[in-house]
């Protein structure tokens, strides 16, 4: 099995165009959440969301391909680009028949899809477009890549809820490691801020309502959190084989150290109250590591802000880390950043990397109060200056998904 590294970071965040705004933002505490402007929240219980804001697709994309793409492949395109220029990487000078497309979403084109009902419904069948399909088809990110780029090899979509960020990037790794290609591009996109998703979210009473105070709403494993803060974007890392990395003469970021994903097989929304899928999951990933708990220097955790998770993800740790769970550092960026969904795996992958390579940890921001079930290091409010040479990230979804990466520094 082949070793498998990183070598380029694209991110479009609520906090942040770029990753390296982004990664500003995350260790200063900044919050990219506020009152909904993608539509009329008026009414709704939940108004308030984690939007990408000042962004421009024709950046990234001819006037007439973003005219005929979802919001989503928008923020793909965008943070591709990012990704393969800090990669140095061309791929259109590489094999195509050796390069992946593997990008993650739960909702795909669910903006697209809502705007095209509306028009259905007030002006007939007659006025839908008949770019529809290709614009809401969830693997529309990955093949759009896959032709922009010229990436020939493996090009699909992966959708495991939350975890689909995650999942996409560790099976992409996998299918490195094995010898099926030497180059992938791997992450999640997502842009599910619509009148039918915010709505339905509320209705499953899974969101935040602290309309007024939307920069603290989201206030992971704090007492009296009461929900998620629906968000958007992007995020894709370069994956590659060490080797070809090498022959590159590519700077590698870190390395891809393990990759593991379970179900709970207990609840469609529910998390196993005991935390049993995601304990293998983080066993699992460790496992194929090679590494110990106690090796473990930094979780991103998936620190939803939701009662039920928070609870179980601290407890998971514990069984999963022993004793070693009360000093392993842990935050959530989602503080920050509020869910970005399918993309949230993606994006707190590419924050471990960047933990490795910069030595700073990004805290749980919002942490007022303590609950007293939850009682392990969130690095709360202020970042932490840190020599991380191992850091583990967790991505739970509906369904009963349990993804865990982990990321070790690189030493050849």
């Amino acid at each position: 099995m082949r070793r498998v590294v990183v070598t380029g970071i694209g991110l479009v965040t609520p906090v942040g165009l770029t990753a390296e705004e982004t990664w500003d933002a995350l260790t200063n505490g900044r919050s990219g959440i506020g009152p909904i402007t993608l539509f009329d929240a008026r009414g709704f219980d939940s108004r308030i969301a984690g939007e990408v804001k000042g962004f421009d697709p024709l950046r990234f994309m001819e006037r007439k391909e973003a005219r005929r793409a979802d919001r989503f492949t928008h923020f793909a395109a965008a943070a591709a680009q990012e990704a393969l220029t800090q990669a140095g990487l061309d791929i259109g000078s590489e094999d195509g028949q050796r390069t992946a497309i593997i990008v993650g979403t739960a909702m795909g084109g669910i903006m697209t899809l809502a705007e095209e009902f509306e028009q259905l419904r007030t002006k007939g069948p007659g006025r839908v477009s008949p770019f529809l399909m290709p614009m809401m088809l969830p693997d529309m990110a990955s093949g759009q890549l896959s032709i922009r780029l010229g990436a020939r090899g493996p090009n699909y979509a992966l959708v495991s809820a939350c975890a689909s960020g995650a999942d996409a990037i560790g099976e992409a790794a996998n299918m490195i490691a094995r010898g099926d290609a030497d180059v992938a591009l791997a992450g999640g996109a997502e842009a599910p801020i619509t009148p039918i998703a915010v709505a339905g979210f509320a209705a499953a009473k899974a969101l935040s309502t602290r309309n007024d105070d939307p920069a603290t709403a989201s206030r992971p494993f704090a007492a009296g959190r009461d929900g998620f803060v629906i968000a958007e974007g992007g995020g894709l890392l370069v994956l590659e084989a060490e080797e070809h990395a090498k022959a590159r003469g590519a700077r590698i970021l870190a390395e891809v150290a393990g990759y593991a994903a379970t179900s709970d097989a207990y609840h469609i929304t529910q998390p196993d109250e005991q935390g049993e899928g995601a304990v293998r999951a983080m066993r699992l990933a460790l496992e194929r590591a090679g590494l110990q708990a106690d090796d473990v220097d930094y979780i991103n955790a998936h620190g939803t802000s939701t009662p039920l998770n928070d609870r179980m993800e601290t407890l998971a740790i514990k069984r999963a880390f022993g004793e070693h769970a009360y000093h392993v550092p842990i935050s959530s960026t989602k503080s920050m950043t509020g869910h970005l969904l399918g993309a949230a795996g993606a994006v707190e992958a590419a924050v471990c990397v960047l933990v490795i390579d910069r030595g700073v940890i990004p805290p749980t921001a919002n942490y007022v109060e303590p609950d007293p079930e939850c009682d392990l290091d969130y690095v709360p409010n202020v970042a932490r200056p840190a020599t991380v040479d191992v850091a583990m990230t967790n991505s739970f979804g509906f369904g009963g998904h349990n993804s865990c990466l982990i990321f070790r520094r690189y030493v050849p």
